[in-house]
């Protein structure tokens, strides 16, 4: 159900939403890493104090996402904007925060808290099935968009991968295994990178950041017949991977600004949604220093296809998308990341000095 709360004023005013789900964490995990099924809590700040000028200033803020993972216990905002609400009405159902300042106001601050539970994502790959009869639902991410599409060019590319496998499962183990293999992590890239698969491909540069790698893999997937999407959200914590996908200090703080990471899923029958990130993979050999060959990364890339680290939130789903209300810059690329406009100037969400945000999180030890 899409819900709408409209906020007027120039004082300070908040609104609160509380959530208590039916929702069993658990996982099948044999303390991988050190990794238990135990949920862990996070408490997340969002902080702007947007440039105050002569224009309307437009923000949209991606929410967390509710799942069988991860379930928002408490969100609140507050500040001194002249309107605000939240709503979800876009094609994917993204759930922003959107705000709006007048022209001219002399303070534009607004402040994003919510406290979310999440436990480690694990999947049985055993139950897998070879089905292709797909609920409308999921059929849907079988479809390209402008930065993941279904082409001939990635199409043929996918099929050669994949010429070998003989089930759905194995079509997807097969682009996986050629993604972190082939796959590298680019530090020179802004941000999360693009994500155009159709480049990457034409021009053989395989390297990138986050979106990148899972863009690839997801576009493989579904130029391959298995529905696939990119997940986007941010680090909220210490990971006992690596220090390359997550830190904080001793007492659990940690300041997230910039911590923004795309993962992937893939739909197989007799499973449902496979939580996959080749990207990080691809980073720890990268900032550790390893090759493909070393254990820790072949332990690794058997971790990341079937199961997630929950030390990471997740926002969305959105490719290619018109937010709503309609933006200056549409479609958008991604939203991982907060966007804004004054007037029909898009400020630069890759610069969060710039910009005017922060992030910072409180895990519960």
């Amino acid at each position: 159900m899409k819900r709408r709360l409209f906020l007027k004023g120039a004082t300070l005013l908040a609104s609160s939403l509380v959530v208590t789900p039916n929702i069993l964490f658990g996982s099948t995990n044999t303390n991988r890493f050190g990794i238990t099924s135990k949920p862990r809590i996070f408490s997340v700040e969002n902080n702007f104090n947007l440039e105050s000028n002569d224009k309307v200033a437009k923000l949209w803020i991606p929410l967390p996402l509710e799942s069988d993972y991860q379930h928002v216990m408490k969100l609140s905002y507050d500040g001194d904007f002249t309107e605000a609400y939240i709503s979800n009405d876009n094609p994917y159902g993204t759930k922003v925060l959107y705000a709006t300042w007048a022209k001219g106001t002399k303070s534009r601050k607004l402040s994003l808290k919510f406290d979310i539970i999440m436990s480690e994502r694990s999947v049985n790959l055993a139950l897998a099935t070879n089905s292709t009869n797909y609920p409308k639902d999921v059929a849907k991410f079988l479809e390209g968009t402008t930065h993941t599409p279904v082409s001939k060019l990635i199409g043929d590319f996918a099929k050669d991968i994949t010429k070998d496998a003989k089930t759905q499962l194995e079509k997807a183990q097969a682009i996986f295994d050629w993604t972190v293999s082939h796959m590298y992590r680019d530090e020179a890239v802004i941000g999360c990178g693009v994500g155009d698969a159709t480049a990457i491909i034409e021009e053989k540069l395989f390297g990138g950041k986050c979106t990148d790698v899972s863009s690839i893999f997801v576009a493989l997937l579904r130029n391959s017949g298995i529905p696939a999407r990119e997940v986007f959200g941010i680090r909220a914590g210490a990971s006992k991977i690596s220090k390359s996908c997550g830190k904080s200090d001793e007492k659990g703080f940690a300041k997230i600004t910039g911590g923004q990471h795309c993962r992937a899923e893939f739909y197989i029958d007799g499973i449902g949604w496979v939580p996959a990130d080749p990207a990080d993979v691809t980073k720890v050999m990268k900032q550790e220093k390893r090759d493909i060959n070393d254990k820790k990364i072949q332990d690794l890339k058997k971790y990341f296809f079937g199961n997630w680290e929950m030390n990471w939130v997740a926002f969305n789903y959105a490719r290619d998308f018109i937010l709503n209300p309609k933006p200056t810059q549409y479609p958008l690329n991604m939203l991982g990341y907060p966007y804004a406009e004054l007037d029909d100037e898009v400020v630069d969400y890759y610069d969060a000095s710039t910009f005017k945000y922060s992030y910072t999180s409180q895990e519960r030890l």
